[in-house]
């Protein structure tokens, strides 16, 4: 996916299950997680399915079970947004790294889940899933920091995920990393330079932060009075703009 993946768990958080070779057992099945989705859905690999679609070998009533869910969840999330968040680039490429990246985090928890490893934290690009906490049994939250897009040696903020709070997942969209990818909605979609958004859920952070970037001032509206989630955005001049949950 042109990223880097790291896992985080606890020293301590469940010696039975994540030591040794449980740990490594964990860290294998994220892995496999995130080269399925790969070999799926990347336009990274000349040889995975959606570079295929990409380049007309076939077409999409032809593809996987898998990439057509896919494609109606985005389709989906389309009709939601008002069309800030589309799963087809500009020249008609059907591009679903909008979403793909937050569902296989989502699944790669649940791997992690699955094997009993309670306290975790997985950070795919800098979006963020955890369960538990840092100290296991304690409560307490993991702090999430924010890169100022203008000052990559600067932290805007610092968000708590997971702990004792419902918001488990922080997704962050825009130039800072990777230069314009994300196809705006003319003049109006070009005004913020990164938006961080955080959720219970990071299918639903990772879609709703492109898609403010996307759709600009007008979706950020949309999505705070539409879903249950805490925003940052950063516009190009460096203003910011937050809701409650990033002010407190």
């Amino acid at each position: 996916m042109g990223t880097v993946i790291s896992l985080t768990v606890p020293a301590g958080s469940d010696p039975g299950t994540a030591g040794g070779a449980g740990l490594d057992a964990a860290t294998a099945a994220v892995e496999r997680v995130f080269t399925v989705f790969d070999e799926t859905f990347s336009l990274y690999r000349a040889d995975s399915e959606a570079s295929r679609l990409a380049r007309g070998e076939y077409s999409l009533r032809e593809a996987s079970a898998g990439m057509r869910d896919r494609y109606a969840d985005a389709l989906s999330w389309r009709l939601m947004t008002e069309g800030a968040f589309t799963p087809e680039r500009p020249d008609g490429v059907l591009d679903l790294s909008g979403l793909i990246k937050g569902y296989a985090i989502r699944h790669a928890g649940e791997a992690l889940c699955a094997r009993g490893i309670t306290d975790w934290c997985l950070n795919a690009g800098g979006d963020v899933l955890v369960m538990g906490s840092p100290v296991p049994g304690s409560g307490a939250a993991w702090a999430a920091g924010i890169v100022d897009p203008h000052d990559r040696a600067a932290l805007l903020s610092v968000y708590e995920l997971g702990g004792r709070g419902t918001r488990r997942a922080l997704a962050t969209s825009g130039s800072a990393e990777r230069g314009d990818h994300i196809w705006t909605a003319g003049a109006a979609g070009a005004e913020f330079s990164q938006v961080s958004v955080a959720a219970a859920d990071i299918v639903t952070a990772d879609v709703l932060a492109t898609a403010i970037v996307a759709g600009g001032p007008a979706m950020l509206r949309r999505a705070t009075d539409g879903w249950e989630i805490d925003v940052l955005a950063v516009r190009r001049d460096g203003e910011l703009l937050a809701t409650p949950g990033f002010r407190a």
